[in-house]
């Protein structure tokens, strides 16, 4: 186990404890903007079509190995689904995603993450951000800005702006080339078994799971080795033993 010279991570459930989501508060959020809804479409409907495309696309609700390795961009999902109830929306459509972004989730920084970031910046360890979201990077580094405004990370990809999903290699290989390091030089960490663990591992990335905020339903375990843990503090002390 070497000392990373910059360290990756996951977004939800990794940085951040995303404590619930609620599309339809989202919705009603969105909806209360539009300009033109003749025939009278409701909240309640929009979302059930959302659910509906969601399923279609595989983006929720899918079984972790038969999950897309593409990313559907939530602007163009936005577009499809208010204009297909022909719903006139003058906000834009980053607008409207910020819309709804904030009215949906309600989440908080991981226990310890402040202190462990603070660790690595103390510490000359680079950091940036890897997630699979359908929101686009500036809401991201919005989401981001607002749980750990005290870290500044060297760069964040949001699968939406890059095509490929974690586990893809694309997506890991992408972030090696921006940060300019051998898979030798860094640790990737994150929650989830399949796209995070096996992913970065796959891409001869160094993988932690990080277990301290997993959600309960996520019943996989990684098939390649990794280090595991569940507070931050843990794996400071860790990387201390390691200078």
């Amino acid at each position: 186990m070497n000392r990373p010279k910059m360290i990756i991570f996951d977004y939800g459930q990794t940085l951040v404890n995303e404590k619930s989501f609620d599309g339809l508060k989202g919705t009603r959020a969105v909806l209360r903007e539009a300009t033109r809804n003749l025939n009278n479409i409701s909240a309640e409907e929009i979302q059930a079509l959302a659910n509906k495309l969601n399923k279609e696309i595989g983006r929720y609700g899918t079984e972790i190995k038969e999950q897309p390795v593409l990313e559907i961009h939530n602007h163009v999902f936005q577009n499809y689904l208010y204009e297909y109830f022909g719903i006139e929306l003058t906000k834009s459509a980053s607008e409207v995603e910020q819309i709804f972004e904030n009215a949906a989730s309600d989440a908080e920084p991981t226990k310890n993450i402040i202190e462990f970031l603070q660790y690595l910046e103390d510490s000359k360890i680079r950091t940036s951000v890897i997630s699979n979201t359908s929101f686009s990077g500036e809401i991201l580094k919005a989401r981001i800005n607002r749980y750990i405004p005290s870290h500044n990370f060297e760069f964040m990809i949001a699968s939406s702006e890059y095509i490929f999903r974690k586990p893809h290699k694309r997506i890991f290989e992408l972030a090696l080339r921006k940060a300019n390091l051998a898979p030798c030089d860094v640790w990737y960490i994150g929650d989830n078994a399949v796209c995070d663990v096996d992913g970065a591992t796959d891409c001869g990335i160094f993988a932690v799971w990080y277990k301290g905020a997993i959600e309960k339903s996520n019943k996989y375990i990684p098939k390649r080795s990794s280090l595991e843990i569940t507070d931050w503090i843990e794996l400071m002390e860790i990387l201390k033993s390691l200078k």
